[in-house]
């Protein structure tokens, strides 16, 4: 059974970034919470109480079919986002994550009290946040299952605008929002609504699952 902790601090005057943690036993859970709770941009909560946009936080040895299947039901019913703090991955497991829309993963070994704020802020934008080996496994994944013939030519089977294709070649390189403006000479703002659109459009769950879908369809 997963394990949660609740610490919760109200804040009269600004909103803050609901999170839940759920691990398998209270030993990872309390860790989590420690490194999570002072951090005044965030407020801890219940998992029972979670509501839509809350960020999930579990921590796992490896993507067993319970934790997968928890991850799938809270992002497509429950309307969370999700962050996953693991020891280790298997080569299947990176692409059922994307899939299922969990865009941010933090190795157990570099689960720091920073490190897991990133990728909680991340996951609240619905922005990805992969580890770089991870990052290099999933393009390897992904351009691999879109090899085709010599001679022959791939076709998408769903149009992307030149402008989203530079958006998401930047995402692929690792590049935050503001170092995808700054290099394209877009605004912030722009950039965002960019990502918002194709995500909405092709029904994508976050940035990692966009740039998978880019490399599956040849754009990159």
């Amino acid at each position: 059974m997963l394990s949660s902790i609740l610490v919760a601090t109200p804040s009269p005057t600004e909103e803050r970034i609901q999170v839940a943690v759920y691990a398998a036993d209270p030993i990872s859970s309390a860790g989590v919470v420690h490194h999570l709770a002072p951090h005044p941009a965030l407020e801890l909560v219940d998992p029972d109480a979670a509501r839509p946009g809350t960020v999930a936080v579990f921590v796992a040895d490896s993507l067993d079919d319970t934790t997968l299947a928890r991850l799938r039901k809270l992002v497509r019913t429950d309307g969370t986002r999700s962050v996953l703090v693991v020891h280790q991955l298997r080569e299947p497991d990176l692409m059922e994550l994307i899939t299922c829309g969990v865009g941010a993963v933090v190795w157990r070994r570099d689960a720091t009290a920073a490190r897991l704020f990133k990728a909680v802020l991340a996951a609240s934008r619905g922005d990805g946040d992969l580890p770089a080996d991870l990052l290099g496994r999933l393009l390897n994944q992904v351009g691999s299952l879109s090899r085709v013939a010599p001679g022959a030519t791939v076709v998408p089977t769903s149009g992307l605008s030149p402008r989203e294709v530079d958006v998401l070649r930047l995402v692929a390189d690792g590049y935050d929002t503001k170092e995808i403006a700054d290099k394209l000479s877009y605004s912030e703002r722009t950039i965002k609504n960019v990502m918002q659109a194709l995500t909405s459009r092709l029904h994508l769950r976050n940035r990692a699952h966009a740039v998978a879908h880019a490399l599956r369809e040849g754009y990159i």
